[in-house]
């Protein structure tokens, strides 16, 4: 086996070592990209195409064994070949989903990125990254199919992680169905008895903030860049520090917006107006005279923060973007 400049992506201090892939898999952070000889040089496209997007990417020659040699070591291996060899030389080797890496092929021309295993666990992930390079992500996968975010994502966006991942069968059905919608919230301390058709989602972190934003149509990703960051100057975070980005429903398919959030790698969080209305902020706010929304800022701000606490209320940027922090 071969390998060709392995480990040039590292993490901030250094690393570059295997570590265990993420358990829940939701998230792709360590990818193996297997090519054939002739085709390294599309690999190291790929490669630096996608470096800052990823803790660890490494090229792999292929050979007969090159996936049972290595897995368990990445959380998404990268076929740079025919999908019926990924799936010849793969099959025997699943287990279990929730466990096992993701898998997604691309042809050497870049024109299709497909999940073959692994959809909602970083192989639709991938596959959409790579659509910044041309490739047609060919999702499967219900939810995504229908253009719906699956429970999976959900999770993602709010940097979050499935605890019981048995149970996102169901719900990602329930989703499909549009039986639900919003992820419901739950302060402790307290008890909860679910059962097996509830998907139980636990923070990853206890310390960052959530970023309330609202904005103007039209609206540059630059100015909510800017906005974001003199937000945050005068407090102890940056944009390192952000769980997620929370708005509106009516904001939804903001495009500034969201490719601000995507260069952050932070999700988009949509609040429905009834949950805003039972967090509004302390500001007052124009919207709701005219068409009865609260301020979207301080509202989203307060709703997504884990203990409902508004750390800066809102401001208005560049006459464009007004932003909020809440924790």
């Amino acid at each position: 086996m071969s390998t060709d400049d392995s480990n040039t992506n590292t993490t901030d201090d250094g690393g570059g070592s295997c570590s265990t892939p993420d358990s829940d898999g939701e998230v792709a952070e360590e990818l193996a990209i297997v090519s054939f000889e002739r085709k390294l040089p599309v690999a190291r496209d790929i490669r630096e195409e996608l470096a800052d997007d990823y803790e660890r990417i490494d090229i792999i020659e292929y050979h007969g064994d090159v996936f049972a040699d290595n897995w368990g070591a990445y959380d998404c291996f990268l076929g740079l070949m025919a999908s019926g060899i990924a799936m010849r030389k793969t099959a025997g080797l699943l287990d279990d989903k929730w466990d096992d890496p993701a898998i997604v092929v691309v042809d050497e021309e870049l024109t299709w990125a497909i999940p073959i295993t692994g959809g909602h666990h970083g192989a639709n992930q991938v596959a959409h990254d790579l659509s910044r390079m041309g490739a047609v992500p060919a999702m499967t996968t219900a939810s995504e199919a229908a253009g719906k975010q699956g429970i999976e994502s959900k999770a993602k966006a709010l940097d979050a992680h499935v605890v019981n991942g048995d149970s996102t069968v169901a719900t990602n059905l329930a989703v499909l169905n549009d039986e639900i919608d919003a992820v419901e919230r739950l302060d402790g301390p307290r008890a909860v008895l679910v059962g097996d058709d509830v998907t139980v989602m636990k923070r990853n972190a206890d310390d960052g903030v959530v970023l309330g934003t609202g904005t103007v149509d039209g609206v540059d990703r630059e100015q909510v860049l800017d906005a974001w960051e003199r937000a945050l100057a005068d407090l102890d975070y940056g944009l390192s520090d952000v769980e997620f980005v929370a708005t509106a429903t009516r904001k939804e398919g903001e495009e500034g917006l969201y490719a601000a959030a995507q260069e952050i790698d932070a999700g988009v969080v949509l609040f429905e107006k009834e949950t805003l209305l039972d967090h509004e902020g302390p500001t007052p706010s124009r919207a709701k005279e005219l068409i009865g929304w609260p301020g979207i800022a301080e509202a989203s701000a307060i709703a997504g923060g884990r203990d409902h606490e508004l750390l800066r209320e809102k401001e208005r940027y560049d006459e464009a973007v007004t932003v909020a922090v809440g924790r």
